[in-house]
């Protein structure tokens, strides 16, 4: 099997042992390091044993992917997850984020948290003496941008000065996908109805990252949103926690759902992504999810490659 070139991890020895909190915590080289030896461990050139290493689950939020693809990956590495659940433990009887967090270091080697509040996985980050790593919060979720990247960059062989339209709402799905393609050289482009564009501080801070001459725009029009664009991507238009303003949304984003006359007006080479689970007839027509140009299922896949990656790099497996 292939070997790790000194390069690649010599990009990534400085990531070993450290938080993941948000798309911006890792530069371009660290991040096309992690492409690449997540398409080593893909297709079985690559093989990696943490030696029975355990990564805690602190789920707060349902999931389906995340969930799956950590525990999937780090049985691969040859180590083991534990579901620390708050409904059984502690966790859910309000137990200090500092005490837990102390406690779990002793136990663990990383922990990956899915919750509603960044500043959650902040302060556990503050107080953990284990790797920390951001399985989604309100704000961001950089796992799934990398995995979204990766597909990409699978398919154009490339990814600086690529055209990514973002149709939606500015949730923080759009946000990763912003900080991490303004690092990558990925024009992006979020389209969303006046009110629910993205967060203004979060555009901002893309754009000071900006590498390689990469845009960061808003718009409201996904007509125009979609021409030239090589990369359409779509999400929910009510994440967990807002299933009381469904209703509300539906009427305001009927305008912004993704059907095949829409990806039609975008480049002739378009592919089409969204990070799951669907709901068809709301924000993605079902032809367009099963059709010619859709890549979602390339991009769920890659969700376990790149965590499995990610798990490599910060447990110390190369």
């Amino acid at each position: 099997m292939a070997s790790v070139s000194s390069g690649l991890a010599s990009n990534l020895s400085s990531f070993s042992n450290t938080n993941f909190l948000s798309s911006a915590d890792l530069n371009n080289r660290q991040i096309l390091s992690l492409f690449e030896l997540a398409k080593q461990l893909k297709i079985g050139n690559r093989r990696i044993d943490l030696g029975n290493r355990v990564l805690g689950l602190i789920f707060k939020k349902a999931s389906t992917r995340t969930r799956v693809s950590f525990q999937v990956a780090m049985a691969r590495l040859g180590g083991q997850t534990v579901d620390l659940n708050p409904q059984v433990t502690q966790l859910g009887r309000g137990e200090p984020i500092k005490d837990t967090a102390r406690v779990l270091s002793r136990y663990c080697d990383a922990l990956a948290i899915r919750t509603f509040s960044q500043q959650e996985v902040e302060e556990y980050s503050r107080w953990s003496s284990i790797p920390v790593i951001n399985a989604l919060t309100d704000l961001e979720h950089p796992c799934q941008a990398l995995a979204d990247y990766l597909t990409i960059q699978e398919k154009f062989g490339k990814l600086k000065g690529i055209n990514l339209s973002y149709i939606g709402d500015g949730n923080n799905v759009a946000n990763s996908l912003m900080i991490c393609g303004a690092i990558l050289g990925v024009n992006v482009k979020i389209c969303s109805p006046n009110g629910f564009e993205a967060d203004p501080n979060i555009v901002e801070k893309a754009k000071s990252l900006s590498e390689f001459g990469s845009e960061v725009s808003i718009c409201n029009d996904p007509s125009k949103a979609v021409k030239g664009s090589q990369v359409i991507y779509t999400d929910v238009w009510a994440s967990m926690g807002q299933e009381e303003e469904l209703l509300k949304r539906k009427e305001i984003f009927k305008k912004y759902k993704v059907d095949q006359g829409l990806l039609d007006l975008a480049d002739e080479q378009v592919i089409l992504l969204h990070c799951l689970p669907a709901h068809r007839g709301e924000e993605i027509t079902e032809e367009a999810l099963e059709g010619r140009n859709s890549y979602v299922f390339n991009q769920a896949e890659n969700r376990l490659h790149i965590q499995q990656a990610l798990l490599a790099v910060q447990l110390g497996g190369l």
